[in-house]
């Protein structure tokens, strides 16, 4: 038997094959619940018990078996990164990557131009540099750089012709992408599009990092601990303060700061929050840490009610 002991609950109740002969199923129990080793008849019939953290969360299994005479093997907890290289089922968040990689894509065709053009002789440098990436794209889409490329101005030009060839490519599947994760949120959270701020990127971002723990939500306080909005203490002498969670899904907290970013701008209550604190003699970045906290305990009930709706998945054979 073996399993991942962390976490608040603890073991589940439920049964775990060995899979070697000889050595029949252990049903295991709650920590510090544990009275016997049911369906045994002697404790000498479990073969060996496989143990992540027997010095943390799995000590009090691990004193259990040992008192049985079962030996116990530690081992090495699992590798929450590889576990997540291996790719989802879940549609929203396969398009949420697509989107993410074609963003990329273009981020970096942008950037290359604008370095290009930086090295570039002086007359097109001169003639490009100063326009935005809109009036940028247009005008080299429709330049003719010519085709003698042994002149320096010419070969920049053409290159740049080239890379801006990408650009509405990418621009369109990022525009098929949002299309369709819109409707895949409006399946899964309706409402949540329908917050203010909540855009298709970031409403996006929220329930993927909702369903990769789906069991800690129930409380509200732990979809913000997890998107690193709860607050943390962080007093000293007289002063009596909190500071922002470094920990939880930094994604989350990128949507999360997102949304505030559209409320301050748009918002009038958040306006008159944001002048009132000030007023008071709050920072800028603790104004943002409470403005987050506020929109985690918002969307909460949106995000979470995707999965209580949802039919729980057969485990896959």
């Amino acid at each position: 038997m073996a399993g991942d002991l962390r976490g608040e609950r603890g073991w589940r109740p439920g049964r775990h094959p060995t899979g070697q002969t000889g050595q029949r199923s252990l049903e295991l129990r709650r920590c510090g619940a544990f009275g016997r080793v049911p369906g045994q008849t002697s404790a000498q019939q479990v073969g060996h018990g496989r143990i992540d953290g027997t010095g943390s969360f799995g000590a009090e299994l691990a004193r259990f078996l040992h008192a049985n005479q079962v030996s116990v093997i530690e081992v090495d907890r699992p590798d929450c990164q590889a576990r997540r290289a291996a790719g989802k089922s879940d549609p929203v968040d396969a398009y949420g990557v697509v989107r993410a990689s074609a963003v990329k894509a273009r981020t970096q065709t942008i950037n290359q131009m604008r370095s290009l053009i930086i090295t570039a002789p002086a007359a097109v440098r001169e003639a490009l540099r100063s326009l935005t990436t809109t009036e940028l794209i247009r005008r080299l889409a429709a330049s003719r750089p010519g085709a003698d490329l042994t002149d320096p101005a010419a070969a920049v030009k053409l290159a740049l012709k080239r890379l801006v060839k990408r650009y509405p490519h990418l621009s369109e599947e990022i525009a098929d992408a949002d299309a369709d994760l819109h409707v895949l949120i409006a399946r899964t959270a309706p409402g949540l599009l329908a917050l203010p701020g909540v855009g298709t990127e970031t409403a996006e971002q929220l329930p993927v990092t909702a369903g990769d723990n789906p069991d800690r939500l129930v409380p509200e306080a732990s979809f913000a601990h997890l998107c690193a909005a709860a607050p943390v203490p962080a007093s000293s002498g007289r002063a009596d303060r909190h500071r922002r969670n470094r920990g939880g899904d930094r994604q989350a907290d990128r949507a999360l700061h997102t949304i505030v970013l559209v409320h301050m701008r748009h918002d009038p209550r958040t306006r008159d929050y944001v002048a009132r604190r000030t007023l008071e003699g709050l920072k800028t970045k603790d104004i943002f840490r409470c403005l987050k906290r506020f929109v985690a305990r918002e969307v909460h009930h949106h995000v979470t009610s995707a999965f209580s709706s949802a039919p729980s998945a057969s485990p896959a054979t």
